[in-house]
C-alpha cells in the first residue's frame, strides 16, 4: 500500500522537474529572436522561473494542509500545462507587442517572462511540497520520504536540462517540443486522475 500511494506522487514529481526545465531552457530561445540572448536575457529567465517556483513551493505547502490527494496532485500538473498555453496561441504577438513599446531588451524580457511563464511556474512549484504531503506518513520517516522527492524531481530537472538542450533543441521545433510536453502533462495528469479516482 506504501508502495502504490508513493508511485504517483514520484512519477509527478519527476516530470515536473523535467517540464520545468524543459520550458526554461526553451523560454530562452523563444525570446531571443526579439531581445538577444545576453545575460540580461537570461537573468530574467532565471530570475522569473526562481521567484515563480519560490512562490510555488509556499502556495503548495499551504495548499497540502487541504485534504491532500493524488487526483489533486494531478489536477495541479494540469493546470501548470494549461497556463503554458499562451506561449504557444499567442506568445509570439505579446512578444512583438512588448517590443515594440519597450526597446530596452532588460525591461523588455523582464515584462514578457514575467506574463508568459511565472503563472505555470507557480503552479509547477506547488507540486513537490504537496506531493511530499501526500507520501510521507509519519514523522520517523519524512526526512527520508522528502529527500527521496526531492532526489527524483532534481532528476527529472537535470534530465530536462540535458535532453532539451543537447537534443531536443537540434532534433525539433520550439513549438513541437513544447506542444510535445503539455500533451503528455495533460495525459500523465489525466490518466493518474482516472487511475486514483476515490482514493486518498
Amino acid at each position: 500500500m506504501q508502495q502504490r500511494s508513493t508511485f504517483w506522487p514520484l512519477l509527478i514529481a519527476g516530470w515536473s522537474g523535467f517540464y520545468v526545465m524543459l520550458v526554461e531552457l526553451l523560454s530562452g530561445r523563444f525570446i531571443a529572436p526579439f531581445f538577444g540572448s545576453s545575460v540580461y536575457v537570461w537573468g530574467s529567465v532565471i530570475f522569473v522561473f526562481m521567484l515563480g517556483l519560490a512562490v510555488g513551493y509556499l502556495l503548495g505547502g499551504m495548499y497540502s494542509r487541504h485534504n491532500p490527494s493524488i487526483t489533486r496532485l494531478c489536477a495541479i500538473l494540469i493546470a501548470s500545462a494549461t497556463t503554458t498555453l499562451p506561449m504557444l496561441l499567442f506568445g509570439e504577438h505579446l512578444l512583438n507587442f512588448v517590443f515594440d513599446h519597450i526597446t530596452d531588451p532588460r525591461t523588455g524580457s523582464l515584462v514578457t517572462c514575467v506574463l508568459l511563464y511565472f503563472v505555470p511556474t507557480v503552479f509547477a512549484g506547488m507540486i513537490s511540497p504537496y506531493a511530499i504531503r501526500i507520501i510521507i506518513k509519519n514523522r520517523e520517516s519524512s526526512g527520508y520520504d522528502a529527500g527521496y522527492l526531492y532526489f527524483v524531481s532534481t532528476v527529472g530537472s537535470s534530465a530536462g536540462t540535458l535532453l532539451t538542450s543537447f537534443y531536443f533543441v537540434l532534433w525539433f521545433e520550439v513549438n513541437m517540443i513544447l506542444i510535445a510536453s503539455i500533451g503528455f502533462s495533460y495525459f500523465l495528469g489525466l490518466l493518474g486522475i482516472i487511475v486514483n479516482r476515490g482514493k486518498a
